[in-house]
């Protein structure tokens, strides 16, 4: 479990599955991920996302608000071993529509960057996102992350006309 001021990032437990799926099967959320998913999709994605956490200790955790205890979306640290740039750290979140534009990516990530600094024998952590999501490259540039262009790569899960296929790749360099 990783505290923010803001924020708890811990394990997904059962009762976050519903406000889950609410998250995952809104069209505005799924706009940047290839389209929404059902709550088949979600639930088996909560658990996946709960293994990797078993396995590794670190992942992408369940971004619960202090304030009132509402599950806002995930925010994580994952070892990538099947995108394009990996193997590799990836950071990265998705936050209900409601969460958006209030600061809580740019908090968790900053912290889970440099939990990962602090943790991972890493030199390096990468994130990415469809290269006209340019609300996500706002968030990696205020944490310090930097574009390299060289890894930008065609996400291999979407089809070669789909509007989101190319991808920018931004790094975080170890302190």
């Amino acid at each position: 479990m990783i505290e923010t001021d803001r924020l708890i990032l811990r394990a997904f437990r059962e009762e976050d599955r519903a406000p889950l799926a609410a998250i995952n099967g809104d069209p505005r959320v799924g706009e940047w991920l290839g389209g929404a998913i059902d709550r088949t999709a979600s639930d088996a994605l909560l658990d996946r996302l709960n293994a990797e956490i078993a396995r590794d200790g670190f992942g992408f955790f369940a971004a619960e608000r202090k304030a009132d205890g509402q599950l806002v979306g995930m925010i994580g640290i994952r070892a990538q071993k099947d995108a394009p740039p990996a193997p590799c750290l990836e950071l990265g979140w998705r936050l209900a529509v409601e969460a958006q534009g209030q600061g809580y990516a740019t908090e968790g990530a900053r912290a889970l960057l440099d939990w990962g600094f602090a943790t991972q024998g890493n030199d390096e952590i990468l994130a990415w996102t469809a290269a006209s999501n340019l609300r996500s490259q706002a968030v990696m540039r205020r944490i310090g992350m930097i574009p390299d262009p060289a890894r930008d790569f065609d996400h291999p899960a979407l089809a070669e006309d789909h509007p989101l296929r190319r991808h920018v790749v931004f790094v975080a360099k170890r302190p």
